[in-house]
Parts: C-alpha cells; structure tokens; sequence
C-alpha cells in the first residue's frame, strides 16, 4: 500500500472520532464511535485466554471495522435503525471497501463476510462483545441519559449473543447484575427526594 493511499484510509476513518453514539460516557459525555469500538478491541485482547479456541486477533480486527459503515450514515441507534438505513450503509461501506488497495479490500471483504455469517467462533464472540460493551457503556453513564426502553433493553440486550460459550454467559449474567444495581440504586434515590 502506498502511503497516500494510507492517508486516505485514514482520513476517512477519522470521521469515526466525530461520529457520536447515542450513549454516553460515565461523566455524561456523548461517546464517540471510534471510542466504542477502541473499548470492543480492548475487550477482545483482554479475553485471547477465555477464548484458547478462537483466534482472537481476527476477533479484534473484527472489532476494529465492525462499524466502519457509520463513517457515511452516522450511528443510528440499534432500536431505531430500518432496514432502508442498514442497506444504505452496507452499499456505502461496500462501494468504500471496493475502492481500497486490493489486498486491503479482499481482507476486509473477508473479515465483513465471515462477520455477517455469523457461524465462526470469531464472528460470535465479536457480535457478543459488541452487544455487551454497549451495555457495559450504559451501566457507566448516568441513568438520567436512559431513555425509557432502556431500562428493559439493557436487561436483555445481547443476551442470546452469549448462548454459545459459559465465559460470555456468565459476563452476561454480571452485567445484568450491575444494570439491575443501577436501576434499584435510582428508584431508591427517587424515593429519597420523595420523601424529604
């Protein structure tokens, strides 16, 4: 690859620093893309001993591209996005994708299909991992940012994502714990300020 054509990746990639998600971070800053899908990564590297089965370096490039597409569309949050915003990104993604150096595209068009798939060890673990950073995110941001399908969604979101392997049930179960903590602490501070 040439370095101007590295740039370019680069430059477009850059977006994803400024492209915010619909959650926000624990002091009630709007997260960014790009931060999500750093902490997913992170999360992939951290668990390469839970996983002695999986290749976890192509879980974490997983990690790293999964939402590339947003770079053209923006984040839409999961419980508003339409089947008309997945295929607009998906064609934006993939007439980006065509564009790079050869040997760039065919390894992201590989990673993209083994990832839409869904039936590699790999492609499971990053979707768990993607699902639950999300909730792990919104069990640290201030319950005040909750919309009001979150308290249920954050209970069950990615749940089924983890079926596959006792490791991920059991995070699953954790998570659960903090999120069920979080809404009880909130209730119970609500009561407070009714009472005084």
């Amino acid at each position: 690859m040439r370095p101007d054509e590295f740039l370019k990746i680069m430059h477009v990639t850059e977006r994803l620093k400024d492209t915010i998600r619909h959650c926000t971070t624990s002091k009630g800053r709007p997260e960014s893309v790009a931060e999500h899908s750093w902490r997913i990564s992170l999360m992939a590297m951290l668990l390469r001993d839970e996983f002695p089965e999986a290749d976890m370096e192509r879980v974490t490039e997983m990690c790293l591209i999964h939402d590339l597409g947003e770079c053209f569309t923006g984040d839409i949050p999961t419980f508003l996005k339409t089947t008309e915003d997945e295929n607009t990104e998906a064609r934006l993604l993939a007439d980006w994708v065509d564009s790079l150096p050869p040997e760039i595209s065919a390894r992201v068009k590989a990673l993209y299909a083994e990832m839409d798939a869904m039936e590699t060890a790999e492609a499971k673990i990053y979707k768990a991992l993607d699902r639950f950073e999300a909730v792990i995110q919104h069990n640290e941001s201030p319950i005040s940012t909750w919309a009001e399908n979150e308290y249920t969604l954050n209970r069950v979101y990615g749940s089924e994502n983890a079926e596959f392997h006792p490791w991920l049930k059991a995070l699953r179960s954790e998570m659960l714990r903090e999120t069920d903590e979080k809404i009880a602490l909130s209730r119970d501070a609500e009561g407070d300020i009714q009472n005084s």
